[in-house]
């Protein structure tokens, strides 16, 4: 088994599954599992605490969050890079530089509507607007 990706985006990029059927196909290893909590799972989870009265802060701190933290950094510290697929939020750019900090890869993949630029980009190993590309650089081209 050669090389693992972690998969980083949105819970509400419906993109996920496909383009980590896509890097699966041309022999890829990525890791997607987190996807599996659904669309809905962080509005679900800050409706369910805040029923509860607990803060945002405190939230961070229950048992909810802390699990899910531990599982998505558990196959952060075991992945040997990173591919970041827009469009995607604060905890994704987060995680991208979590593994960029371990000195892994990460990689970006632009979505075709990209419309705010980000020079803070270029911390990103290599960004791509398309997938072929990343494929391109992931199995040893250019």
């Amino acid at each position: 088994m050669g090389k693992t990706y972690y998969l980083i985006g949105s819970l509400r990029n419906s993109q996920i599954p496909q383009v980590s059927a896509a890097l699966r196909d041309v022999g890829i290893n990525v890791f997607d599992s987190w996807y599996a909590a659904g669309p809905t799972a962080d509005d679900s989870w800050k409706e369910y605490e805040q029923g509860r009265n607990l803060t945002y802060i405190d939230a961070l701190k229950d048992y909810a969050a802390q699990h899910v933290f531990s599982f998505d950094k558990k196959h952060l510290d075991r992945c040997d890079g990173a591919i970041l697929v827009y469009p995607a939020g604060k905890s994704a750019h987060l995680e991208l530089g979590y593994v960029l900090g371990q000195c892994k890869p990460g990689y970006v993949l632009l979505d075709e509507h990209k419309d705010r630029w980000d020079v803070m980009l270029n911390f990103a190993t290599a960004v791509y607007s398309d997938l072929e590309g990343l494929v391109t650089h992931l199995r040893g081209g250019q």
